[in-house]
């Protein structure tokens, strides 16, 4: 791959007032830099200021969902063009000391189980950059941003909500520290956009809410010429659990020809193992395969007659605190 090079790399700082909520390929750059140029952007959590540390579970039935999702940029990079790759190289973070999770009806992976329900837990991070869930129960945050992506070729307005080919709401727990992201360049200037900080979480965000917190992040954006890709990729250099990997992980499966149902039971049955282990109440329970367990799929649907098997993994160091 060639990457375009400028001779000297400038440091861009990009206010949280420099925002906007939906992909928009004709909105006005709020910064435009060269290739491999760094920009430090400034971020609200997910809600857009509507969640803060003194909120509780009342509080989420006025939520507005419309203003979430408040995105730094766009940021218009000289040279990208549809076809390109941007290189988005993670370089830092910085958070604010506390974050957010919820349960909120009709979300999530089981909205039967918590029909109506409403509640939140707010977070404050310790010392040892860890929250605490109950005592002895300590989760190590690892902050990544839930959304990162480029304008979309179509135009109009475009919800933030769903991952798209050009970025958007991917969540994905792996993109820390030290990860690269790629991403296809569909519109000149690529007009990138982030936010929706995210101090930690489980792969799959099953209760719908990771912990949710102002985040600011620290990238160093390049154009790579030569090459295109159908959609997001990444890579990692370290492992991105190590802070939890040294005991292991107690797993549940589930098996059959629905995936989503395998997902559903997985995760209830978690849920279950540990109220009964640890003493947890179903929300606690809930909330804390959101913010650390992984879902993942060790077997595929691969034709008829066959069966896919999900498994759920939860830590074991997180309960040794």
């Amino acid at each position: 791959m060639k990457e375009s090079q400028m001779s000297r790399p400038t440091t861009h700082y990009l206010s949280k007032e420099s925002h906007h909520n939906k992909w928009d390929n004709s909105l006005e750059p709020a910064l435009t830099i060269d290739s491999g140029d760094t920009v430090v952007f400034e971020c609200v959590e997910a809600s857009g200021n509507q969640v803060t540390r003194e909120s509780t579970a009342e509080d989420l039935k006025a939520l507005d969902w419309s203003l979430f999702h408040r995105l730094t940029g766009p940021v218009a990079v000289r040279g990208a063009q549809p076809g390109d790759v941007l290189k988005v190289e993670i370089l830092d973070f910085e958070h604010q000391g506390w974050a957010w999770t919820c349960i909120a009806p009709e979300y999530g992976a089981l909205p039967d189980e918590f029909d109506g329900t409403y509640a939140l837990r707010v977070w404050e991070v310790g010392a040892d950059e860890r929250v605490e869930l109950r005592p002895g129960i300590r989760i190590p945050i690892a902050p990544f941003m839930g959304v990162m992506g480029v304008a979309l070729a179509e135009p109009g307005q475009h919800s933030t909500m769903p991952p798209r080919s050009m970025g958007g709401n991917l969540d994905s727990r792996h993109l820390v520290k030290g990860s690269t992201l790629l991403l296809p360049v569909q519109v000149p200037g690529a007009l990138f956009s982030t936010g929706d900080g995210h101090l930690g979480q489980g792969d799959g965000e099953v209760c719908i809410a990771a912990l949710e917190g102002p985040l600011t992040v620290t990238l160093r954006i390049s154009v790579v010429k030569g090459r295109s890709i159908p959609a997001p990729q990444f890579i990692t250099y370290a492992p991105t659990t190590s802070k939890v990997d040294g005991m292991g992980y107690y797993a549940t499966t589930a098996a059959g020809q629905d995936l989503q149902d395998g997902v559903r039971r997985a995760v209830l049955d978690m849920i279950e193992y540990l109220q009964a282990e640890y003493g947890l109440d179903r929300i606690e329970a809930y909330m804390l395969c959101s913010i650390a367990g992984d879902l993942k799929i060790a077997v595929p649907v691969l034709g008829p007659g066959h069966a896919s098997c999900v498994t759920f993994h939860m830590p074991r160091s997180i309960f040794a605190c």
